[in-house]
């Protein structure tokens, strides 16, 4: 899922890539463009295991790779999706007076919010309201990572970090659709998403398309800090059309 703390004129070429690392940990990385006339924040919820602390989420400053997704798609004959949406979002009195954590991430200022009660403690003009999350009684048990982005923002460098699953053996995309503060049963997709599985586990995809090279023949792996295993191929799924309204799991 993917939702902004303010009105958004435009959200598109959205792109995500996920990988399984160690110690039931995943990789994540989310680009878009988009056009806004204030400073929001993107906000996405993380299936995190119970009681994460503030520190559960490294952040990847991904700056000096701009083109990581330009690259991942030289795998692959067809061009990245499309998505739009946007999510008005007011502000929630405090439960906590311990400031979150903010880590200046490239071009972002981001942090990890473990509960729907931290939000309290993060800037105010980034809060997500309770009552947003009332009838989203799924992703009670979830985390949030929190994006700041500048109202002079277009195309922004891909969004990247390592965070802890409560569900080890998938890959979790965050897909959902949410608009106006509310998620309807169904949505229009236009969404390219990006995985890596090893030889063993890629039987788990097939709806996805496998690149014909692996990924250390079309990616700069140097640049992607350990993000992309060079030595594996990678895997497209494109999700178009109108389908149930959901998050993504391979």
């Amino acid at each position: 899922m993917c939702c902004f703390s303010g009105p958004v004129d435009r959200v598109a070429d959205t792109s995500i890539f996920a990988r399984s690392v160690e110690n039931g940990r995943q990789l994540l990385v989310y680009s878009m463009t988009i056009a806004t006339k204030q400073d929001v924040a993107m906000i996405l919820p993380l299936p995190v295991p119970a009681n994460p602390p503030d520190d559960a989420v490294r952040f990847i400053d991904l700056k000096e790779y701009p083109g990581f997704f330009h690259d991942l798609k030289l795998g692959f004959p067809e061009p990245v999706s499309r998505s739009n949406g946007f999510l008005g979002i007011k502000s929630a009195a405090p439960e906590r007076a311990e400031p979150l954590q903010v880590v200046q991430v490239g071009n972002f200022e981001a942090s990890f919010v473990p509960t729907i009660k931290d939000f309290g403690r993060l800037d105010a003009r980034f809060r997500l309201p309770d009552q947003t999350w009332d009838a989203l009684p799924a992703y009670q048990g979830y985390g949030f990572a929190v994006f700041k982005l500048k109202k002079d923002a277009s195309t922004v460098h891909p969004m990247a970090f390592e965070f802890p699953r409560a569900e080890p053996k998938k890959v979790f995309f965050p897909t959902v659709h949410i608009h106006d503060g509310k998620v309807h049963e169904r949505a229009t997709f236009d969404h390219a998403l990006y995985c890596q599985k090893r030889e063993a586990d890629k039987t788990s995809l097939p709806e996805w398309r496998e690149s014909a090279l692996p990924a250390l023949r079309f990616m700069k792996i140097e640049k992607t800090q350990g993000i992309i295993d060079g030595g594996l191929h990678c895997y497209l799924r494109k999700i178009r059309g109108d389908q149930k309204n959901q998050d993504t799991l391979a």
